[in-house]
């Protein structure tokens, strides 16, 4: 977080400092004003493909391998871990069952057992002892 608060910084403090430059550079009647806007521009072009290779071109981190005899462990069925995945997904029960073509009665059900198997009280809680677990 403080390497993405100094690079930023550093921009700016860049882009003021070009800024003014320029600015000195068009009132001397050294560079004309097409010039300072296409060098200006030119920079934020460099900037902009800088942060984009940076930040959205990221090696995706390997996927995680699913325990599944944890599963057979706790006895979650199928259908069960259907609707722990749909809830990591953040859906609501009614949006699970949309999802899953059942009744919000039968997720509510399969979310008290799931609660229930993984020892949990609420959601939340359930993922994160899932996560422990790997099995999601």
């Amino acid at each position: 977080m403080k390497k993405t608060i100094l690079v930023f910084s550093g921009l700016i403090l860049a882009l003021v400092l070009l800024f003014q430059l320029s600015t000195y550079s068009i009132h001397s009647g050294n560079l004309k004003i097409e010039f300072a806007v296409a060098i200006i521009a030119i920079v934020f072009l460099v900037v902009g493909i800088y942060i984009n290779k940076k930040s959205l071109h990221k090696q995706q981190t390997a996927t995680k391998v699913i325990n599944h005899q944890k599963i057979k462990d706790l006895e979650i069925t199928s259908r069960e871990y259907e609707v722990l995945q749909a809830i990591s997904d953040g859906l609501s029960n009614k949006e699970i069952a949309d999802k899953l073509f059942l009744s919000e009665s039968t997720i509510k059900t399969h979310v008290s057992n799931l609660l229930v198997k993984l020892n949990a009280k609420r959601r939340t809680q359930a993922l994160q002892i899932a996560k422990t677990y790997q099995i999601i």
